[in-house]
Order: structure tokens, then sequence, then C-alpha cells
């Protein structure tokens, strides 16, 4: 049997992708999100955490992506590096600005959250994983890890100033 799947859609707008209609009126774009696909998504539509945690973790997340510090998945088609010597080449990544800054933004929050909190956090904003899998992943008891979320998110929404 399955259980039946509650579907919160919610439009949003694409940030920094402008269309232009070919008369030069430029128009933002939107997409219909269905807000419960993440776990974060998933508490928030059970009223497990409030808006305003809901965002502080969306926008934790964003910077997790924008500062693409996720393993990659597929292969990495790149030149490979020039070696300066024997032993091969390990040279740092070629960031960009906005990585650069967005990863910035990403570890003062993480440090704002506080020692003890950026497991959990991480674990079920930029990682994806269920609150089950994190607490079984971290040793703690069941239903405890929704309690330390909520503290590390409101820490964080302090920290990006959200009201």
């Amino acid at each position: 049997m399955s259980q039946k799947q509650t579907r919160i859609l919610e439009e949003r707008r694409v940030e920094r992708d402008v269309v232009s209609d070919g008369r030069g009126d430029a128009s933002s774009r939107s997409v219909t999100v269905n807000v419960t696909e993440s776990p974060l998504g998933w508490l928030f539509a059970r009223k497990f955490i409030t808006r305003r945690e809901y965002e502080a973790g969306e926008r934790l997340r964003c910077d997790w992506e924008r500062a693409q510090l996720s393993e990659r998945v597929t292969m990495s088609w790149d030149a490979a590096p020039v070696a300066r010597g024997r032993g091969g080449a390990a040279g740092q990544p070629d960031l960009s600005g906005s990585q650069i800054d967005a990863k910035r933004r990403f570890d003062s929050a993480i440090a704002a959250a506080g020692p003890g909190l950026t497991d959990i956090l991480w674990r079920i904003v930029c990682a994806g994983e269920g609150m089950r899998d994190a607490e079984t992943a971290l040793g703690w008891p069941a239903r405890s890890g929704r309690l330390v979320l909520t503290f590390a998110l409101d820490r964080v929404a302090d920290h990006y100033a959200i009201r």
C-alpha cells in the first residue's frame, strides 16, 4: 500500500534568468515547485518547522549549491592538469567569484549554527537525508533530530537576518 503524498506547489521566480520576448522587453521566468520534495520541505509542510526556519534552510542549501560543494557524480571532461614536476598535478580548482562568495556565506552560516548543530543541519538541508536516516547516522534517539534541527535553523535564520 502506498501512503497518500501531499503536494504543496509554489510558484518561484528563477534567479538571474531573463527571457527576452524578441521586442527588447525582458521578463523573469518562474517555475512551479513541490516544496515537499526535500526533507526540509516535508518538515515545513507538516508544520514541524516555521516558515522562517524553512527559508533559512533553503538559503543555506542555495549557498551550498552555488558554491558547488557537493561531490561530482559524473565524469569530468576537463583537460588533465599539467604537472610542474614528477608526481602529478594537485592544483586547486579554479573557482568563480560567485562560487567563492557562496562558499564564504555557507561557511559563515554553518559557523553561526555552532558546534554540535552543524551535523544535523548539513545532513538534512544539504545532503537531503531524511530525519530518521540522519538520526541513525548520528547515533541519536528517535525524534531528537527535529528539536536540534530547529535550534540550528533558528541560528542560521538569525545569521541571514530572516524575520
